[in-house]
């Protein structure tokens, strides 16, 4: 049998782990932003390009914005990677 995998859990995770009020507050203020109208208009666009696309429902890659504010398809862990640390250009 295969030896369990290590997860190394990140600074943010760890402090959120730590600090239940601290994380039930973090997801009250997520809750609030990700209902606002600009983040609903948002999700509708993305939505409506994996629909366009044919990927809606089924799994697979994520619609990505490029500099030029193009919609592409992308894995999703790249996507998301780029958000933090400096932004990490790659191909875009």
């Amino acid at each position: 049998m295969a030896a369990k995998r290590k997860v190394r859990v990140r600074k943010t995770a760890q402090y959120y782990r730590d600090n239940p009020e601290a994380r039930k507050k973090k997801a009250n203020y997520d809750t609030a932003y990700h209902s606002t109208p600009s983040r609903k208009k948002y999700r509708r666009k993305l939505a409506t390009a994996r629909r366009k696309a044919g990927v809606m429902g089924k799994g697979g890659k994520d619609m990505s914005h490029t500099k030029s504010g193009k919609l592409v398809r992308e894995d999703a862990s790249a996507n998301r990677a780029r958000q933090g640390a400096g932004g990490k250009p790659k191909r875009k």
